[in-house]
């Protein structure tokens, strides 16, 4: 009894642990967005210095995740609870690494003028905010409706990629001189797209914790 009182505790740290990568990463992506559009270096930089913290939450996962295989040898739901939170904290980090790129994209820029107002990125980026907050909830709730509503969400987000990119693609042709911010800003759009696929990772974890199979929803 008092072995699974402490697997139940060690569990919610890992969905609390999960939880708050979850919030890092939207706070994160958010901030990086804005400061490419405000051509903000410093707040871009925050970005920078906070990836550590993201880094640290998915090693406490893994070493509390991997030690309670160990002492635990928890089998059926509760060995893939620990492996969907190993593998949720991947692509969390993986997201977190990818709103640092958007914040580098800042950076190289130095406060250059933007050939063009940012409109689609940001729209992109309001989609994949909510896309990350209901892939944690789908896991959270165990909710396999909200989890398969991520690849529509991702239908969304790749519409206004190609959008991106026909634009930017159209602007290096007509204003040659503009062609390395154009090509920097495809990048970020490209780097949306991809959280937005990991964020759909989450939800299939999500329906694997409920089935025990994993659909694919990035299909």
């Amino acid at each position: 009894m008092i072995r699974r009182k402490e697997l139940d505790q060690d569990l919610e740290q890992l969905r609390s642990l999960l939880v708050k990568m979850g919030e890092h990463v939207v706070h994160a992506l958010d901030e990086a967005v804005n400061s490419l559009k405000t051509q903000d270096c410093p707040k871009a930089q925050e970005v920078v210095q906070a990836d550590a913290q993201l880094n640290q939450m998915e090693e406490e996962i893994m070493d509390i995740g991997s030690r309670l295989i160990v002492t635990q040898q928890p089998v059926a739901k509760d060995l893939r609870r620990i492996l969907v939170a190993f593998k949720i904290s991947s692509d969390l980090e993986r997201m977190g690494d990818l709103a640092l790129d958007v914040a580098k994209v800042t950076l190289r820029l130095q406060g250059e003028k933007l050939i063009k107002p940012l409109i689609d990125i940001p729209q992109m980026t309001g989609i994949v905010k909510v896309m990350i907050e209901e892939a944690i909830t789908s896991y959270l709730d165990e909710n396999t409706d909200l989890a398969y509503k991520m690849a529509q969400d991702d239908d969304q987000v790749d519409h206004l990629y190609s959008q991106i990119l026909t634009e930017l693609y159209g602007h290096m042709r007509s204003n040659p001189d503009s062609l390395q911010q154009a090509l920097l800003l495809t990048l970020v759009g490209r780097y949306i797209e991809r959280i937005a696929d990991h964020a759909t990772n989450i939800g299939e974890s999500a329906v694997y914790l409920v089935t025990g199979k994993r659909p694919d929803l990035n299909r």
